[in-house]
């Protein structure tokens, strides 16, 4: 394996130091397969079927997703998608729609219990084949771009993904920047999932409220442009079953119109940051 990293002179198109990505997670289960935490907190005991969580999580595709691309179409950005395997199958005009505005439909694994280190090799390219396989179906287009559930691959799955094709994948959190590795003797942009600015740990793990958020962004966008000196990328990221509801889905319009209002700011989507990064691979600098 060997990595090539960017250096403190790189730059965002436009020259912009500071990029921001806009990421949707669309996410489903498995058939039987309900959320592993709910609103309420307190898990029931092991072996029952959880119709609270079940129901919480599917908010997501009967009405999260599309506030989210409201919003977004809104102010006019464009937004990575995190969308399982499964939604392609159960929800395909969810997706269609999604693909339609122009935003990047990321691959997120067949369902969010189907976690890539709890298969073997064999049952992690199957996995990769099937989610990919019904996301083309419906979209025409086959994704380039894999984000696992917890942004958790496997020792090996960045390989495999490389394998099937793959440009870009966010199963890592080691850089403020993208990077390219080669895995298993070919390359991949390794895009790290950010946890900042991010509605499910702010809100369900941490219990606080939208405007917690929103002024975690402000907090953090400030110091980017102000304090740092080195190239960045800062995600932005809600879940279409939590802050894809009214009380939370105007802190994404909010951050939205900051961000766009702001210049000398790049924003994009992952497919975007990487096919940038490709076409500046001569200024990328060996790294660990």
């Amino acid at each position: 394996m060997s990595i090539l990293r960017t250096g403190p002179g790189f730059r965002w198109p436009g020259g912009a130091r500071v990029g921001v990505i806009f990421n949707i997670a669309y996410e489903g289960w498995s058939e039987g397969q309900v959320p592993g935490i709910g609103p309420m907190g307190n898990p029931l005991k092991p072996g029952f079927f959880d119709a609270n969580a079940a129901s919480w999580g599917k908010y997501g595709a009967v009405r999260g997703i599309w506030r989210a691309l409201e919003v977004a179409a809104r102010n006019g950005v464009t937004t990575s998608v995190m969308t399982n395997g499964v939604l392609a199958k159960l929800w395909p005009d969810t997706v269609r729609a999604i693909h339609a505005g122009g935003h990047e439909v990321v691959a997120h694994s067949y369902g969010m219990d189907v976690i890539p280190v709890y298969l073997d090799e064999a049952g992690q390219r199957e996995n990769i084949k099937r989610t990919t396989g019904l996301i083309a179906d419906v979209t025409g287009e086959v994704p380039r771009g894999w984000i696992s559930p917890r942004g958790t691959g496997s020792p090996g799955h960045t390989a495999l993904l490389a394998e099937a094709g793959y440009l870009h994948d966010g199963d890592c959190n080691d850089d403020d920047m993208p990077y390219l590795e080669t895995a298993g003797g070919r390359e991949i942009v390794r895009i790290s999932l950010t946890m900042d600015v991010n509605d499910l740990p702010s809100s369900i793990r941490y219990g606080n409220n939208a405007r917690a958020m929103l002024q975690q962004f402000e907090d953090a966008f400030s110091a980017l442009q102000h304090r740092e000196t080195q190239p960045v990328l800062m995600d932005v990221t809600i879940h279409t079953h939590v802050y894809g509801r009214p009380a939370g889905a105007w802190v994404f319009d909010e951050i939205m119109r900051q961000v766009v209002a702001t210049p000398y700011v790049w924003r994009g989507t992952r497919m975007q940051a990487a096919e940038w990064l490709l076409a500046k691979r001569t200024e990328l600098v060996p790294g660990a």
